[in-house]
C-alpha cells in the first residue's frame, strides 16, 4: 500500500511538472507577424516599429509577436501581403485603390480582392528637390534633366510619372530618367549626377533634409497649375498639398511650396486572423496621443481622419473595435 502511495504521488509530482511545461492562454498561440515598411530615412519604417512595439509590450496579453522589414515600398507590400509574406505594410492611398481596381501594377495580375484596410495615417507630399544649378523652376523643366522618379514598385515612381505625363512629359523619352529608390537620392544630387528628384513622403524627412544641406544649394519645385487640378480630378485619392519652409531653413525656397499627395494608410489580407487585427488597432488607437508624437507629420492626425482615404474594404478586425469606441 505504502508503495502505491509513493507512486502516485511521483506520479501526480510528474503530472504538475509536465503540466507547468506547457504554454498556456496567449502563450499557446503566438502569432507571429511583420509589417513592411518602406526606406529606413522614411517614416514608413519608424512607424511600423513603433506599431510593432506597442504590441510587443503585451504580447503576453495578445499572444502576438511583431517584427518590422524595410521594403520597396507600397507595390511590394501589396504584393507580399497577398502571398502571405507579410501580414502588414504600410501603403500609399492611391496604390491601395489601384490594387483593389485591379489598374496600374496590377493590371495583369487583376483585382486584389483579398487586400483589407486597417486605418490611415499620415498625409504625404508629391516633393520635387532641384539643385539651383539645374535651372528646373516647373515641373516643365524636368525636360532634358537627369531626374529620379523612383524605384519600380513605389507610391513616388507611380504619382511623379502621373505629374509628368499631367503636363506633357514623357519620363522615357522626355528626360534622363533613374529608377533608385528616392531615399538614395540626396547624395546623388549632391555628387552633381542627379539634377532633381522626386520623393513622396511626410514631413519633415531626414534624406530630404540632407539634399538640402550639403554644398550644392537645392530648392523645392512647385507642382501646381490647372494640369495638376484635373489630374486631382481625375484621381480623387489625390489632395493637394505642401512642404513646409519652415522644416527645411536651408532649401533656398522664400516660402512653402504648394503641391499635390497621398495618404499613407496601413493594411493587411483578409487572411490575417480578426484578433490579430483587433489588438493592433486597439493599441494604436487606445495609445493615440503617443502615437502622434512619434513624428512632426503626426500632429494633423485625428481619430476620425484615421478613416479616411481607405479604397479596400476595412478588416473585421479592425471594424470591431471602431464600432466599440463609437467610431464606425
Amino acid at each position: 500500500m505504502k508503495k502505491f502511495f509513493i507512486f502516485g504521488l511521483a506520479l501526480l509530482f510528474g503530472m504538475v511538472l509536465f503540466m507547468g511545461s506547457l504554454p498556456t492562454g496567449a502563450e499557446a498561440k503566438t502569432e507571429f507577424v511583420t509589417i513592411g515598411t518602406g526606406g529606413i530615412t522614411g517614416i514608413y519604417y519608424p512607424t511600423g516599429g513603433a506599431i510593432a512595439k506597442m504590441v510587443n509590450k503585451k504580447r503576453k496579453d495578445y499572444g502576438i509577436r511583431a517584427t518590422v522589414e524595410s521594403t520597396g515600398g507600397s507595390v511590394f507590400n501589396v504584393n507580399a501581403i497577398m502571398a502571405g509574406d507579410l501580414e502588414f505594410g504600410v501603403v500609399q492611398s492611391d496604390r491601395q485603390f489601384q490594387a483593389m481596381k485591379g489598374i496600374a501594377d496590377w493590371k495583369d495580375k487583376g483585382k486584389q480582392k483579398d487586400l483589407r484596410a486597417v486605418f490611415a495615417i499620415h498625409p504625404e507630399s508629391l516633393t520635387l528637390v532641384a539643385s539651383d544649378a539645374s535651372g528646373i523652376k516647373t515641373l516643365k523643366d524636368c525636360k532634358g534633366k537627369r531626374v529620379n522618379i523612383g524605384n519600380p514598385g513605389s507610391g513616388t515612381r507611380q504619382q511623379s510619372i502621373d505629374a509628368l505625363k499631367a503636363v506633357g512629359l514623357d519620363y522615357e523619352k522626355d528626360m534622363d530618367a533613374e529608377g533608385i529608390k528616392a531615399s538614395e537620392s540626396a547624395g546623388l544630387l549632391q555628387d552633381g549626377r542627379l539634377d532633381a528628384f522626386f520623393y513622396t513622403v511626410g514631413h519633415p524627412n531626414g534624406s530630404i533634409k540632407e539634399s538640402c544641406a550639403g554644398r550644392l544649394k537645392v530648392h523645392f519645385v512647385p507642382i501646381t497649375g490647372p494640369d495638376i487640378d484635373k489630374l486631382l480630378v481625375k484621381y480623387p485619392y489625390y489632395g493637394k498639398g505642401i512642404v513646409p519652409k519652415k522644416m527645411y531653413p536651408a532649401a533656398t525656397n522664400k516660402e512653402d511650396t504648394q503641391t499635390f499627395g497621398v495618404k499613407a494608410t496601413f493594411v493587411t489580407s483578409a487572411k490575417v486572423p480578426d484578433r490579430v487585427v483587433y489588438a493592433i488597432t486597439k493599441e494604436v488607437f487606445d495609445n493615440f496621443e503617443a502615437f502622434k508624437k512619434l513624428h512632426p507629420a503626426y500632429v494633423v492626425l485625428t481619430k476620425e481622419n484615421m478613416l479616411e482615404g481607405l479604397s479596400a474594404p476595412i478588416h473585421p478586425g479592425a471594424m470591431k473595435y471602431y464600432k466599440e469606441v463609437g467610431l464606425k
